[in-house]
């Protein structure tokens, strides 16, 4: 039974990138996640219910790739998250094309590795209307509730 998407247009690739850290298949990276008692799929699934499977049980792929490389720091369990993202990358897609899992891999090591840097722009640099739009942007709207 296909467990996601696509599964037999991307579970070749898949096997391959588990493969490379002895990991035998996707049921295998379950577990071995399970054995550390963290659920990859379970917790794309609370934050974004709407997710694709591919994308839940990409991040199980993920997850059990972190834990076999032996990851002890967020960014270095980060990049080996966007390589089991990067798996499901259909092959030819534009997805694939533009490395978009090791991209997002290597998008959170960028928060992760330097937490206090502000990724805003300093007020100097900014037009009039541009102030304007940063103050509204951080105020609550009938459409946002925000936290």
């Amino acid at each position: 039974m296909a467990l996601f998407e696509s599964y037999d247009r991307r579970i070749n690739q898949i096997n391959a990138v588990l493969n490379n850290y002895g990991i035998k298949d996707i049921e295998d990276a379950k577990a071995i996640c399970d054995a550390q008692g963290i659920d990859p799929y379970k917790m794309c699934k609370d934050i974004q219910p709407i997710a694709f499977e591919n994308a839940a049980w990409a991040y199980v792929v993920g997850a059990a790739i972190a834990i076999k490389k032996g990851c002890k720091k967020a960014a270095e369990a980060a990049e080996a998250i966007g390589e089991g993202l990067q798996s499901f990358c259909i092959p030819g897609s534009v997805a694939a094309d533009r490395k978009v899992g090791l991209g997002h891999g290597n998008l959170a090591c960028c928060f992760v590795k330097k937490p206090n840097v502000s990724h805003s722009l300093p007020d100097t640099n900014l037009s009039p209307r541009q102030k304007e739009l940063s103050v509204l942007q951080n105020q609550p709207t009938k459409y946002v509730n925000n936290r």
